[in-house]
């Protein structure tokens, strides 16, 4: 099977979507992360839910787990605040990292080593610098797992 045959439709922002759309996306489709493009559909990066996570813990926080104890805000406020204004490139690791992308006539092996050599939940699966769809985690478990 090539990633063409695996990929799917799924939802793509752009560097300079709206945040706070981008984390409401995530969150009512439950998706593992975000393909971001630039302005002309070409893929630059994927933005993990994970990512949009780790940016609304104050970084004293994240230093010291205990803390979080002791925050009395809700967790939904905070998400408002925090990114309300910013765009998907503010929430993006300061460090650049290999965009997880696959050829369209790449085999199943050939995307679960992407996949597990980047720490990815998602693939982009590209036709020359044509997004063509992405492959989930999930839905190569699910083909991996499907009777013979």
């Amino acid at each position: 099977m090539h990633a063409v045959e695996m990929a799917e439709e799924y939802p793509v922002v752009e560097l300079d979507s709206d945040a706070l759309d981008a984390a409401r996306l995530l969150a009512e489709r439950r998706l593992p992360g975000l393909v971001v493009t630039d302005e002309a559909g070409c893929p630059q990066s994927v933005l993990p839910a994970s990512q949009v996570v780790r940016f609304l813990v104050p970084g004293y926080v994240r230093d010291d787990p205990s803390l979080a104890g002791v925050l009395t805000e809700s967790m939904a406020d905070r998400v408002v605040d925090k990114l309300g204004g910013k765009t998907v490139r503010s929430l993006l690791p300061e460090e650049v990292t290999e965009l997880p992308r696959v050829s369209s006539d790449d085999t199943i092996v050939e995307v679960a080593a992407m996949m597990a050599r980047l720490r990815c939940p998602l693939v982009a699966v590209m036709e020359d610098r044509t997004l063509i769809g992405v492959i989930s985690a999930s839905r190569l478990l699910e083909l991996a797992l499907a009777p013979r």
